[in-house]
């Protein structure tokens, strides 16, 4: 069960910091780059984009270093609650806009991220 939860919270770590080039990646060109799965960065300001992605990149520092590092490794499951919460507000937002085709992916990363928290805050935590 260790070894699952490290390759989800690495799988998850990885696909936040490919997440967090939003900070980074003008608006418009955003938009045009992945197709239908990428038009919902037209509903969100540049400054609001910028947020998300950094939010991920914290998501993908906290999944990881923490439990690495030994400094503070409850941050682990908090990080991935957070990854919950902003898995959630995907959801909801390709929901919102009639994206029932490119949910797939969220729903799976949702799944992972519950995954991660449930098995850190619980079983498997590194405080116990």
């Amino acid at each position: 069960m260790n070894l699952a939860l490290w390759i989800t919270a690495g799988l998850l770590a990885a696909v936040c910091l490919a997440g967090s080039a939003k900070m980074f990646v003008p608006k418009e060109k955003m938009a045009g780059m992945g197709g239908t799965a990428t038009q919902w960065v037209e509903d969100f300001s540049p400054g609001a984009l910028k947020a998300i992605g950094a939010l991920e990149l914290l998501a993908a520092v906290g999944l990881v270093l923490p439990a690495v590092l030994d400094v503070a490794p409850v941050l682990v499951p908090l990080a991935a609650t957070g990854l919950v919460l902003l898995f959630v507000g995907a959801v909801t937002t390709r929901l919102r806009r009639g994206e029932r085709m490119t949910i797939t992916g969220d729903l799976i990363y949702l799944a992972l991220a519950v995954f991660v928290a449930w098995g850190r805050f619980g079983p498997e935590s590194f405080t116990g």
